[in-house]
């Protein structure tokens, strides 16, 4: 290059290839008091003015070329301290050596009194501060002649930093971009909260052109609540400085009624020398996107809605606590309000729901749900009640629901607290089984189609489960009604015994909903003031097994009243365990025991069963046990234990014989009867159970009702799994002044004697009413013992509930009843036993047999029999 250019703004010379980009330029700040430092020099007085954005620097030339003065910001620009630019060649400090010669040049034009103004690429000294020395640069240097006091000629240079102000272009262009060209709304906002500049898309939404709205505050674009939150907001940004993101703010358009969305950001913007000089504000419209949201939001609500659905509602078989779940799901997910009513003729069991036609039959509201007040439904009609039974108008909303099977919205009355419902029936299998209303107050929003097409879904969910609960309930029902028909009725009642007794059917599995078990027992009153305590458990569940329970507990019924022993009575109960799997019943199966064992086994039905007979007179009991679980004593003072009597093996199989046991029972001792429901689980083993079942007896002076409630409270009995009997008995002997034991010689004067010993104990006992009659039957069955029997005879009265009286003697020969002809002399005594006594009988003992019969006790509820009418009768 020849020489430097005089005058330029831009170097279009080869200097222009020297240079390098310049170091980023700094801001701070200048505290009062403190002297000032590093970009602080830039900081002019008032702030606010071009110069706080471009570096601009002095320096004065004397008339020998160097440096005579360095200002402040010089130093800042360069790096150089003025005590060592003072006095320093510009040309040699800063210019590259090739270009120093056209350089010193252009300097004596300069001092010969030339202005100059042009770009100098620079390059800083050794000279300068840490990390300036070697820096390169580009300045524009403008330089004035001057003189001095002398009159010599000197100059004064004002540099500027070019990359600075490129930068500045930089910028300016960018601020352009963003207003002119972005797609967002942009407002720059003043520290009064007014609107200084807007861009092209907010002026196209608001109207008018962007200078329209210079000046403008928050008020004239927001409704007056939203706009008093946005101006607060604004000033805490202008007050602290914390930005604000995804702010959303709602309004609307001008000339438009549509609400829109916004979502808005606001900084805090700056001067170059830090001052805030307003707020930005960057908005985007999310109406759009708000509303896409909302029926997201819908969809994963209603999903979710029915998801909670299918979890909660079919818990139960039961009608009412599904109509329950059904509420529980939808107040408050769904709606604020909500009734179920189901029809009446569901609820009592008919097969199928008694809809009429019309869709007004009787319902009853079984559920009710509210999220506002615990009150029924206002503004339709006469409020109704949980229980209550009503019906629909025929013209009523609800009723054509109901006829028709679709759902029906019900316009809200004026002054109402609802504002929009919902009548939906509850369809199952193509029947309406009842009516679901699902309710919004005032205030929430009204039900929309999908809302509707949700509410439709969820009763249909509901229907079906309370249509499997009524279906349950009815297989149910039926099934526990043929159970408990099985089982003895009411509490049973026992000479000598204080009975208590417990039944727990076992809860029905999901695929069997309607099973029952084959678990019994039975309290049976036999002569002599002696009681027979049944318990046993048919193997298997349903209504076969139940069946082959009311078999077996009728055939021990009839087997005790044959007044067998207790090791008989099983061996035949085995005999008809075993007929009952046969086609042709007990005779069947004994031929088919006698053939060899075919392909073809028939069904067996195995069975086990403890039988008692306890004599309240002696206080002993015997047992027969055929494959059941031990009897449990509990001795006055004395732990529990369980009776070592021999487990036979179970009805059913045969071959083997039953074993007895006799056991003598003191006064106040607790005898317990119990099936393997009560002591066995699958979380717990048999021997477990038992421990725990012979643990939990101690107390045997308790209530026998709290006894038995103690130990079901106390063990596992709620697992379900298996019918629970328990049968509880507290010995009470019958007193030893209660019971009158005689024995006569074999003679004709022992009939005499025994009415004597009869009369003399009735009137010990107060029992005058009964003496002629107790006097005559005794000397009919004294009399029959010396004319047929064999050995002493014995004679017994037994006073409790009732009067027993028995004859014992050692023939073998059962006396029977027959009817004498007019002509016979003889053969009416049994008759006469038959009609004045409440109950006769005869039966076998280990040595010979005893004739008894019974009389009520003359409490004035029982009318007596007067002898003389029943021995005309016999005439």
């Amino acid at each position: 290059m020849s020489e430097i250019p005089a005058k330029a703004t831009e170097s279009t010379d080869p200097l222009d290839g020297a240079r390098t980009e310049a170091a980023d330029d700094a801001v701070a700040h200048v505290r009062p008091g403190e002297p000032p430092s590093g970009d602080a020099m830039w900081q002019s007085s008032p702030p606010g003015s071009i110069y706080d954005y471009i570096k601009v620097a002095s320096f004065s030339i004397g008339p020998d070329g160097l440096v005579e003065q360095w200002s402040l910001r010089a130093e800042q620009l360069f790096g150089i301290p003025a005590r060592h630019a003072v006095g320093m060649d510009p040309i040699e400090a800063f210019i590259d050596p090739d270009l120093r010669a056209q350089g010193q040049r252009k300097m004596a034009e300069i001092l010969d009194g030339r202005e100059w103004t042009g770009v100098v690429p620079f390059r800083v000294p050794p000279s300068a501060a840490d990390g300036e020395c070697g820096r390169e640069g580009l300045a524009e240097v403008y330089v004035m002649p001057t003189r001095t006091e002398e009159g010599e000629k000197a100059a004064v240079c004002i540099v500027v930093d070019v990359r600075t102000l490129r930068s500045i272009e930089t910028d300016l262009a960018a601020s352009q971009a963003i207003f002119g060209q972005s797609p967002f709304g942009f407002v720059l906002i003043d520290p009064d909260l007014r609107v200084r500049r807007v861009n092209y898309r907010f002026a196209s939404l608001f109207g008018g052109s962007p200078d329209d709205h210079r000046g403008k505050g928050v008020h004239d674009y927001l409704p007056r609540p939203e706009a008093e939150r946005v101006t607060a907001t604004l000033r805490r940004v202008l007050e602290t400085g914390d930005s604000i993101t995804d702010m959303h703010v709602t309004g609307f358009l001008p000339g438009s009624d549509e609400r829109r969305h916004w979502s808005i950001n606001l900084y805090r913007v700056r001067s170059g020398s830090g001052r805030p000089i307003g707020i930005a504000w960057l908005g985007t419209d999310i109406t759009a996107r708000r509303a896409a949201a909302r029926e997201a939001a819908a969809a994963r609500r209603n999903l979710a809605l029915l998801n909670e659905a299918g979890a909660r509602i079919g818990n139960s078989l039961d009608l009412e606590t599904t109509a329950r779940e059904l509420l529980d799901v939808v107040v408050p997910g769904f709606c604020d309000l909500a009734t179920v009513d189901l029809y009446q003729g569901l609820l009592a069991g008919d097969e199928t729901p008694p809809g009429l036609a019309d869709g007004s039959a009787e319902l009853r509201r079984v559920a009710f749900a509210s999220a506002v007040s615990d009150a029924p439904f206002i503004g339709s009609g006469d409020p109704v009640s949980v229980g209550a039974v009503h019906h629909y108008p025929f013209n009523s909303p609800c009723a054509d629901a109901l006829r028709t099977a679709r759902p029906q919205y019900i316009p809200a009355e004026e002054g109402g607290l609802v504002q929009s419902t919902l009548a939906v029936p509850m369809v199952a299998h193509d029947t309406v089984v009842g009516l679901a209303q699902f309710a919004r107050t005032k205030g929430s929003e009204p039900f929309g189609d999908r809302d509707r097409d949700l509410a439709v879904e969820l009763a249909a969910r509901a229907a079906v489960c309370i249509d499997n609960a009524r279906l349950y309930r009815r297989e149910h029902e039926r099934a526990l009604i043929l159970q408990r028909s099985l089982l003895p009725p009411g509490d049973p009642v026992a000479s000598g015994l204080d009975i208590a007794c417990r039944y727990l059917p076992g809860n029905s599995s999901a695929d069997r909903p309607s099973e029952v078990g084959g678990d019994w027992f039975d309290v049976i009153e036999l002569p002599g003031h002696r009681t027979a305590l049944v318990v046993g458990d048919v193997m298997g569940r349903g209504l076969r097994a139940a069946v082959a329970m009311g078999e077996l507990r009728s055939a021990v019924r009839t087997l005790a009243l044959l007044d067998l022993e207790p090791a008989e009575v099983l061996s035949a109960l085995d005999e008809i365990a075993r007929g009952l799997g046969a086609p042709g019943g007990v005779q069947q199966a004994t031929r088919a025991a006698r053939r060899p064992r075919e392909a073809d086994l028939l069904e067996v039905y195995l069975a086990t069963c403890v039988y008692a007979v306890y004599d309240s007179v002696t206080r002993r009991c015997t047992f027969a046990n055929a494959g059941h679980l031990p009897p449990v004593l509990v001795e006055p003072g004395e732990d529990a234990l369980m009776l070592d009597v021999p487990p036979g093996m179970p009805l059913g199989v045969g071959g083997e014989p039953f074993e007895e046991v006799e056991v003598e029972l003191p006064e106040g001792a607790l005898l317990a009867l119990y099936t393997d429901g009560l002591v066995e689980s699958r979380d717990h083993p048999l021997d477990e159970g038992l421990q725990a079942f012979v643990g939990a007896l101690t107390d045997p002076s308790a209530p026998l009702e709290d006894v038995c409630d103690h130990v079901l409270n106390t063990l596992d009995t709620h697992h379900g799994e298996d019918d629970i009997a328990l049968l509880m008995a507290r010995v009470q002997g019958l007193p030893a002044d209660s019971v009158g034991d005689w024995t006569l010689p074999r003679e004709p004067r022992s009939v005499g004697k025994a009415r004597e010993y009869a009369r003399g104990q009735l009137l010990s006992w107060g029992l005058e009413p009964l003496v002629d009659t107790t006097e005559l039957l005794v000397s009919e069955l004294v009399t029959n013992a010396l004319r047929y029997g064999e050995g002493d005879i014995r004679l017994r009265l037994l006073l409790d509930r009732t009067l027993v009286c028995e004859v014992w003697d050692s023939g073998l020969v059962q006396p029977r009843r027959r009817r004498a002809r007019d002509t016979d002399e003889g053969g009416r005594g049994l008759q006469l036993v038959g009609l004045l006594s409440a109950a006769w009988g005869s039966r076998r003992t280990p040595r010979g047999k005893t004739v008894w019969f019974e009389l009520p006790l003359p409490d004035g509820q029982n009318g007596m029999v007067d002898p003389a009418e029943a021995l005309l009768s016999l005439f």
